[in-house]
């Protein structure tokens, strides 16, 4: 995508910089929507908020999209670059040799007219996919699976790509965009590529206002505040977040306090933890 300056008309949109979008396609394809997205205001089944920051925001449509590619052997036809609401990578709409469409995500590079397969020995090109066993070493992959069958479950954001390091019996050592080193069984599928809109990095928003089209409510500081509202609140005129650490509104530790298990039944399967410098 084309980075695009905005004409600084205001104080809002002097540093605003937007994605001129590839979209090769209007309005989506109708037989695979759903929706319109139910939305909780960050609010669980009791109307408390349980996530702040969440509220509001445009009314979306979800895009049905294809984590599973299980269209084995069965060569496909990009017919459509689309953009979707729910997520910062573009969506490509397949059409099938059996007339079944579907949508992907959209690997960066990928053209209209471009053909994909899913299958055991596709050509190593963006949006085949295949098996890890059958991958390169080095190659960049993403949208892949944990659980063999399941659907790929990581690597699934604008301009995100993993990297098979090695392979040994039956598991791959795969190379996150987290920096962690993760062994996945080589009968997980993974497609070919970089995913698209990599320059999304580079995204100015420019005003509060489109962040409360896209869902998110304002963040008070904590020292902001009432005494009552957070443990950083009150005090008179500005004060620091006091002694002996900085705490979350619910008055534990925070900046630094540790919040994952020590042990985990997956632990046995990261071969380099991504915190650990």
């Amino acid at each position: 995508m084309t980075i695009v300056a905005i004409n600084p008309t205001s104080a809002g949109r002097r540093h605003q910089v937007n994605l001129a979008r590839v979209v090769t396609k209007g309005r989506p394809e109708k037989a695979l929507l759903k929706g319109p997205v139910k939305k909780s205001a960050g609010r669980n089944y009791t109307g408390r908020v349980t996530v702040r920051h969440h509220g509001g925001g445009a009314k979306r449509q979800l895009r049905l999209i294809d984590w599973k590619r299980d269209k084995i052997d069965v060569p496909g036809k990009i017919m459509a670059l689309e953009y979707d609401p729910n997520r910062t990578a573009a969506i490509a709409l397949v059409f099938y040799a059996d007339g079944e469409k579907r949508y992907i995500l959209a690997p960066y590079g990928i053209k209209v007219g471009d053909k994909i397969k899913t299958s055991n020995q596709a050509d190593i090109k963006p949006g085949n996919t295949l098996p890890l066993k059958n991958i390169p070493i080095g190659t960049p992959i993403h949208n892949l699976e944990l659980t063999p069958g399941k659907g790929g479950q990581l690597v699934r954001s604008a301009g995100a790509q993993a990297f098979i390091q090695s392979k040994e019996k039956d598991f791959a050592a795969v190379l996150l965009p987290s920096k962690e080193i993760r062994l996945i069984s080589n009968e997980c599928f993974a497609t070919i590529g970089q995913l698209s809109n990599p320059e999304r990095r580079t995204l100015s928003f420019g005003k509060a206002g489109r962040r409360r089209h896209l869902g998110w409510r304002p963040t008070v500081r904590g020292v902001a505040q009432h005494p009552d509202s957070h443990p950083h609140g009150g005090g008179e005129g500005r004060s620091g977040v006091g002694l002996p650490s900085p705490k979350s509104p619910w008055g534990k530790p925070t900046l630094g306090k540790k919040t994952r298990r020590d042990k985990k039944y997956s632990d046995k399967y990261i071969v380099k933890d991504r915190r650990k410098k």
